[in-house]
C-alpha cells in the first residue's frame, strides 16, 4: 500500500499557532486583546481544529473577562486613527468626546471599527462615544466588553490570515512586546 505524499510546505498559522510554545502564544494572543487570562485561558485549550473553533473560544473567553480583565484590556487600547486629511477640529471634537468619556467611565473608550469605510470613521466614532455617554457604567461595561470582543475577533482572524502567528523559535537578537 503506497504512503501517502506529505508536503513539505511551512506550516500554516494556525499549526504554528497551535504547536508554540504556551509563552509564545500567549504573546501572540496579547496582541489581539490584552488580558492575560484570556490569553493564558485560549492558549491553554490548544490545538483548535479549525479558525472557527478558536473565534469561539476566543468569544467564551471574551464572555468570562471579569471588570479586572477589562479595566487591563481597555488599559491597553488607543483610539483609532483617524484619515490623515481630517481637520483639526475633528481632532479637537473627538479629544473632548474622549475626555468626557474618561471622565464619566474611568476607561479609554473602546469601539470596533471593521469593515467600515474610512471615510465614515470619524463620523461612528463621535455618534457611537455620545451615544454611550449616556449609558450607565454596568451598561457601558457590558458594550465595552462586547466591542473588545469584537476587536479581539477581527484581530484574530487577521494574525492567522496574514501568518503572524510567531514560530516556537524567535530570530535571535529579537525581541517581542
Amino acid at each position: 500500500m503506497p504512503v501517502p505524499a506529505q508536503t513539505c510546505g511551512a506550516p500554516d498559522p494556525l499549526e504554528r499557532f497551535n504547536t508554540a510554545p504556551a509563552d509564545t502564544a500567549v504573546q501572540s494572543l496579547l496582541t489581539c486583546l490584552h488580558s492575560r487570562r484570556w490569553a493564558r485561558r485560549i492558549a491553554a485549550h490548544r490545538p483548535y481544529p479549525d479558525l472557527p473553533a478558536l473565534l469561539a473560544a476566543a468569544d467564551e473567553a471574551s464572555y468570562d473577562l471579569t471588570p479586572g480583565d477589562l479595566k487591563e484590556a481597555l488599559a491597553a487600547e488607543a483610539l483609532p486613527p483617524l484619515p490623515e486629511d481630517t481637520y483639526a477640529v475633528a481632532h479637537t471634537a473627538l479629544s473632548a468626546a474622549h475626555a468626557a468619556y474618561e471622565a464619566r467611565f474611568g476607561q479609554a473608550f473602546v469601539i470596533c471599527l471593521d469593515g467600515l469605510p474610512v471615510a465614515e470613521t470619524l463620523d461612528h466614532v463621535l455618534e457611537d462615544i455620545r451615544s454611550r455617554l449616556a449609558n450607565d457604567p454596568e451598561e457601558e461595561r457590558l458594550v465595552a466588553a462586547e466591542q473588545l470582543r469584537r476587536l479581539a475577533r477581527g484581530r484574530l482572524t487577521g494574525m492567522l490570515g496574514r501568518g503572524a502567528v510567531p514560530s516556537a523559535a524567535p530570530p535571535r537578537g529579537a525581541t517581542r512586546s
